[in-house]
C-alpha cells in the first residue's frame, strides 16, 4: 500500500483537477509531490476531516489553526500557490469544492471523495478551534452584534497587539519610503493624514475608530488640533487614554468608548476614519457616510483610508471571506473602491482627492508578520497557540492578495463643500505630500 503522502497528494490532484502546487508530508512522516516545492505539513489527519466537512478556505484555516497543518519553508510562496488554485482558475477549483462540499455526482470525484473519507479516518469532524467566533447575537452590523465583533478582532491584549504592531501601534497600512522603518512609515502616514485634512491649531478632529490613541495623539501633539477619538473595545480605550496622559495632552484628546452612530456633538472641522469602513458593512455604509457628513461644518473634511476588493462579475455572488469572518474580523465585508466613492457623492461629500497605496499595505503586514514571529514564544503565552497562528495566517495571507492585486487600499479625501462652492482645497491638492505643504 502506498505512503500517505502519496495517496494524499494523488486523490487531492484528483479532486482538484491538476496538479498540487506544493510538496506533501503526511503524519506518518512520508512526503510526495513536486521536487524543490515549499513543503505544507499534515500533522494530524484530523486536518483531513476539516477539510472534508468544510471544503476550501474554513476547512484549511480551522486545521491550520488547530495545528494540524503547517509550513516547511516560504510561508508566503506556500499561500500564493494555494491561493492560485482559487483565483486563478476558480471555475475548476470552485466547482469541484462545491460538488465536494454538496452531493458529488462525477462518479470519479465520488470515488476519490470516498477514498479520502476512508484515509481521513473516523467521522464526525472534531469541533473547531476554541478561537473560531461564535454566539453572534442580534441583527447583522446593529451596535450590540458590532461590539461583540469588535471585541473579538481587539480584546486579545494590547501587549500582544504591541508585540505585532511595534511601538507605534498603528493597526493600518503604513506609508513608506524606500528604507524607512515601520515606525517611520506609520508616523509617516498619520502626518499624510493630518496634512490632508488640513489641520491647525484649534480644529476639532473626530477619529472615527480610533484604535490605540496614535492619530489623535499625533493631531494633537503636531498640529495642536482638539480631537475626540471613538472606538468599541474598551482594552483599546484603557491603553490610549493612558498615552494620552503620558504625553502630557489629556487637554487636547478625549477617547470614548462609543458607536459612530450616538456621537452628536458636532460639528467638527475634521474626520479621520482609518481602517474603520470595513467593520460597517455594505447594509450601514451609507448611514455611516450620512453620519460622518452630517458631522462635519460646512468647508470639513473627511479622510477615509479603506481596504477595497476587486469588483465581482456578477456582484450578488460576493461572499465574506469565511476563514477571515470566522477568525479575524466578524462580520466584516470589504466594497470596490467605486462604490465606496459613490456612496461618499450620494451622501452629498465632494470627493477632492484618491491615492492607493496597496503596494504600501503588502510592505507593512510583512513587517508585521516578522514582528510576531521574532517574538512568537511570548506571543503564545500572552494569547494562545491558536490566536497567534490564526494571526501569521492573515496578515502573510493578506500580503499575498495585496501583492497579487486581488484587495486594495485607498485614501479618499472628501469635503463638505458649502453651497458657496469653496471647497478649500488646493489648487494642486498632491503637495501635501511634501512636509513643507
Amino acid at each position: 500500500m502506498a505512503d500517505a503522502a502519496s495517496r494524499l497528494t494523488t486523490l487531492a490532484e484528483e479532486l482538484l483537477g491538476g496538479p498540487l502546487p506544493v510538496r506533501l508530508r503526511a503524519w506518518d512522516g512520508s512526503e510526495a509531490g513536486p521536487a524543490g516545492a515549499p513543503v505544507l505539513i499534515v500533522r494530524d489527519r484530523r486536518a483531513l476531516r476539516r477539510m472534508i466537512w468544510k471544503p476550501g478556505e474554513l476547512g484549511l484555516a480551522r486545521a491550520w489553526v488547530a495545528g494540524e497543518l503547517d509550513v516547511d519553508g516560504d510561508l508566503y510562496e506556500v499561500l500564493d500557490r494555494i491561493s492560485g488554485l482559487l483565483w486563478e482558475r476558480p471555475e475548476d477549483t470552485r466547482s469541484r469544492l462545491t460538488a465536494l462540499r454538496d452531493s458529488v455526482r462525477d462518479p470519479k470525484l465520488r470515488s476519490a471523495a470516498r477514498a479520502l473519507l476512508r484515509l481521513a479516518g473516523p467521522l464526525p469532524p472534531p469541533p473547531p478551534p476554541a478561537e473560531e467566533m461564535r454566539g453572534r447575537s442580534g441583527h447583522s452590523h446593529s451596535r450590540r452584534r458590532d461590539k461583540q465583533a469588535i471585541s473579538h478582532h481587539y480584546d486579545v491584549g494590547n501587549d500582544f497587539y504591541e508585540i505585532v504592531l511595534g511601538p507605534s501601534m498603528v493597526y493600518s497600512c503604513a506609508y513608506w519610503t524606500a528604507d524607512g522603518t515601520l515606525e517611520d512609515a506609520q508616523r509617516d502616514k498619520l502626518d499624510l493624514i493630518a496634512r490632508k485634512l488640513n489641520l491647525k491649531e484649534g480644529d476639532r478632529l473626530l477619529d472615527v475608530g480610533c484604535g490605540w490613541g496614535s492619530m489623535a495623539i499625533h493631531a494633537a501633539r503636531e498640529y495642536g488640533a482638539k480631537v475626540v477619538g471613538i472606538t468599541l473595545s474598551r482594552e483599546q480605550a484603557t491603553y490610549a487614554r493612558k498615552r494620552v496622559a503620558d504625553e502630557g495632552l489629556t487637554d487636547l484628546v478625549e477617547i470614548r468608548v462609543q458607536d459612530y452612530r450616538d456621537v452628536t456633538d458636532g460639528p467638527y472641522d475634521a474626520i479621520s476614519s482609518i481602517g474603520m469602513a470595513e467593520h460597517v458593512g455594505a447594509v450601514k455604509y451609507r448611514e455611516y457616510a450620512d453620519t460622518l457628513y452630517g458631522l462635519l461644518r460646512p468647508g470639513g473634511r473627511l479622510l477615509n483610508h479603506q481596504i477595497s476588493r476587486r469588483p465581482e462579475p456578477d456582484e450578488t455572488a460576493y461572499e465574506i471571506d469565511p476563514f477571515i469572518d470566522a477568525y479575524v474580523f466578524p462580520d466584516g465585508e470589504l466594497a470596490p473602491m467605486g462604490r465606496t466613492l459613490s456612496t461618499l457623492e450620494d451622501a452629498g461629500f465632494e470627493v477632492r482627492d484618491v491615492e492607493a497605496i496597496r503596494e504600501h499595505y503588502a510592505l507593512t503586514l510583512r513587517r508585521w508578520v516578522a514582528n510576531l514571529e521574532r517574538d512568537w514564544t511570548r506571543a503564545v503565552r500572552l494569547t494562545s497557540p491558536g490566536r497567534a497562528r490564526i494571526w501569521r495566517l492573515y496578515m502573510a495571507a493578506s500580503a499575498v492578495s495585496f501583492e497579487r492585486n486581488r484587495i486594495g487600499v485607498n485614501q479618499f479625501l472628501a469635503v463638505k463643500t458649502p453651497v458657496s462652492g469653496r471647497s478649500g482645497t488646493a489648487l494642486r491638492p498632491r503637495v501635501w505630500n511634501e512636509k513643507t505643504a
